[in-house]
């Protein structure tokens, strides 16, 4: 977010989001020539026209319609996220939330009031342990062992962290602080201001970026990003020389940003240690060597078919002045990846790649500027370090910039890969749903989740929620996943409200609401969306000791991959059935009714889906013993029994007859085949054997 007005504690005042204006006349006066030398680093312009006429959703997503409300009393829906809780701001520091950093179990939240310090080790049930009262704007944090670094850009901050007022003491010379705060958090309930409090800058610092170099292991570096006007006049910093020289003075407080070096043995002595001219004509030596000016007289939205409309709903009015200008004097964002090397530097007109091997004297690689883009505003790398997510505050985040009039590829992020050092466009991404005029939305700040494989992104859009990113393919990134609520005020245009940034965290999202606090949530594994193994990745990488804005480092695993090995074997089609002995029913004694029984054992085995037991007898009077020419009168009975069919009927075997259904395949099944024969009384029985071969059978059809 990007702002140069001091809120007063408690109290929220629309900020102009373009430090740009108290220098438009000096702007003015060479911006032919700033075009002229801008033209040379303009390798992302004809690329960037490629996506126009693209528009969001206005109907059949469930974050339209969304109810009204604050805090979280508001209507709200999340795809592959689960919302896990929601803090407001304490009674203390409770102006406007920005930025966070994490440590160990807690999670550093800036806020315009200070910095609110919460115990997040269950991230269900964040507690604040520490509020940390500290007035001054934005109040961006990052955290190194036991310090914190807190941003100050606000005009009237004071070295004592007390308000700018008549009850406190109003800021002078001598008490305003504008830069890098430093605080002891030796003990996280009680911060304390290191002695000399920190770094003071001439333009204050809107946002900073941490580094922690490997070959200087004993300091701590801090690029500073200040975006607002000089300390001078009215906002002067006693023994702070700062000006508002032209580019043509090689001295001037603009067109550079600061490096502070902090010893980790002594803060109290951390200093500047260079002023880069990152933004230098490397031919001519101007320190403003890149766009001075934008690529048109108006935004892209003034011209369009249908037009961006106002609050009101008339036509070219909201968003058709270039806010903030694109006209690079500053960074607001510089993302280091020091495990490459490389810095990526949204620099308000202009995206850049940096060399930082040297920490303390950055230098520029390559720089590109896009006629869409209206501020480059942050950056992240893909986890591999060869392709980086540029955003684009349109608007500074206070006005609504996500209206169904709003191309996608305005206020939106440009994916740039990197090919020989240099940034070669690829394709824009926005949040594809509209948003109402009462809901201030644009591209804003987040981080990657380390799912393994892939690039995927937890982005802040103000008021447009939580938008979760896949980019793996540089030239089709796609949403998979969000989470949103409804308008703060349904009648305010817009209300202030949304996420400042949503990061990842060993295993939690957390969002920096500007008015509703801190949420957490979860991520689940949707259709379309992240499987089970991604979040089981996830779930795995190597937990990070901290997490800083603008820091990024490479996700470590602490399992392998899953690696599919073949092994198996074949099952040949088999139908198996062995009898034991034949049975014999014994001697039939004649004029005595009685019913024999006798039995024998089969064993089954077969392969197929589906099989059949069964038993015929092809022989002279089927279904009857004989014995030459002689049949006994009653009819031979049989049925099979085995440990899943126990309660069987005798049967007349007759021609035919089914024993048993398998309705799968079976092992070494172990059947009784048990025969029954009546004799009554008066029936004639032949000298001799009675006897039948009978056929039993086991079929299948489906082998």
């Amino acid at each position: 977010m990007r702002g140069t007005a001091e809120p007063m504690e408690g109290v929220f005042e629309p900020m102009s989001h373009d430090a740009t204006v108290k220098r438009h006349g000096r702007r003015m006066s060479r911006r032919f020539l700033g075009a002229v030398v801008g033209a040379a680093v303009l390798a992302g312009s004809a690329a960037a026209t490629a996506s126009a006429q693209q528009y969001p959703l206005t109907s059949g997503d469930p974050r339209i319609g969304l109810a009204a409300g604050p805090g979280d009393t508001a209507g709200k829906v999340s795809l592959g996220m689960q919302h896990l809780s929601n803090t407001p701001l304490p009674p203390v520091v409770n102006n406007i939330n920005s930025d966070a950093a994490f440590q160990g179990n807690y999670a550093f939240v800036g806020n315009f009031n200070g910095v609110n310090i919460y115990d997040v080790s269950n991230p269900a049930t964040p507690q604040l342990v520490t509020a940390l009262r500290c007035i001054g704007s934005q109040n961006d944090v990052s955290v190194h062992g036991n310090l914190l670094f807190v941003s100050v850009e606000s005009g009237n901050a004071k070295r004592d962290c007390t308000a700018s007022n008549a009850a406190e003491g109003v800021a002078t010379p001598e008490t305003r602080f504008r830069g890098i705060r430093i605080f002891d958090i030796t003990d996280i309930r009680n911060p304390k201001r290191i002695q000399g409090d920190g770094v003071t800058t001439c333009r204050g610092s809107h946002t900073h970026t941490l580094l922690t170099p490997k070959s200087d292991p004993n300091n701590v570096y801090i690029y500073v990003s200040g975006t607002s006007s000089s300390s001078t006049g009215t906002t002067a910093i006693a023994g702070l020389n700062c000006n508002n020289a032209p580019a043509t003075d090689p001295n001037s407080s603009f067109w550079r940003i600061e490096v502070i070096k902090v010893p980790l043995a002594n803060p109290s002595a951390a200093a500047v240690v260079n002023e880069s001219r990152l933004f230098a004509d490397p031919a001519t030596g101007r320190i403003d060597g890149l766009q001075n000016a934008p690529q048109s007289q108006f935004h892209p939205c003034a011209n369009a078919t249908p037009a961006c409309v106002d609050v009101s709903g008339n036509p070219n009015q909201s968003g058709r002045s270039w806010s903030p200008t694109p006209i690079t004097d500053a960074c607001h964002d510089i993302t280091v990846y020091e495990e490459i090397g490389l810095a990526a530097g949204a620099c308000e007109g202009n995206g850049i790649l940096v060399d930082i091997s040297d920490p303390a004297n950055p230098k520029r690689i390559d720089a590109v500027a896009d006629p869409l883009f209206a501020y480059w505003h942050g950056a992240t790398f893909s986890n591999d370090g060869k392709a980086i997510l540029f955003t684009d505050e349109w608007g500074g985040g206070n006005y609504a910039r996500c209206r169904a009039t709003d191309q996608l590829s305005w206020g939106a992020d440009a994916i740039y890969e990197i090919v020989n050092k240099k940034l070669v466009f690829r394709s824009y991404y926005k949040l594809p749903v509209a948003q109402t005029l009462a809901e201030n939305c644009v591209s804003h700040v987040g981080n990657l989740v380390p799912v393994r494989g892939k690039n995927i992104m937890i982005q802040a859009w103000y008021q447009g929620g939580a938008s979760l990113i896949d980019w793996t393919n540089l030239s089709a990134p796609k949403e998979i996943g969000y989470f949103d609520r409804g308008p703060v005020n349904a009648t305010q245009n817009p209300s202030t409200g949304g996420f400042w940034s949503t990061y990842w965290y060993n295993g939690t999202i957390y969002g920096t609401e500007l008015s509703r606090g801190l949420d957490t949530f979860k991520l689940t594994a949707t259709p379309g969306g992240l499987t089970a193994d991604d979040i089981r990745s996830t779930e795995v990488a190597a937990k990070l000791a901290r997490s800083n804005p603008q820091s990024q480092v490479s996700a470590v695993y602490t399992e392998s991959p899953p690696v599919t090995a073949p092994v198996g074997g074949t099952v040949p089609a088999t139908l198996s059935l062995s009898l034991a002995a034949p049975a014999n029913f014994g001697p039939f004694t004649p004029g005595v009714a009685k019913l024999y029984e006798t039995s024998t054992g089969a064993t089954v085995t077969h392969t197929a889906g589906d099989a059949l037991l069964s038993v015929s007898d092809a022989g002279p009077n089927p279904g009857f013993l004989v014995n030459g020419a002689f049949s006994l009168p009653q009819p031979l009975q049989l049925r099979a029994r085995n440990a899943a069919n126990t309660g069987t009927a005798y049967n007349n075997v007759g021609s035919s007859l089914n024993l048993l259904q398998y309705s799968g395949p079976v092992s070494n099944d172990a059947v009784s085949l048990q025969f029954a024969q009546q004799i009554n009384a008066n029936d004639a029985l032949r000298t001799g054997t009675y006897g039948k071969t009978l056929t039993f059978t086991l079929s299948t059809t489906n082998p």
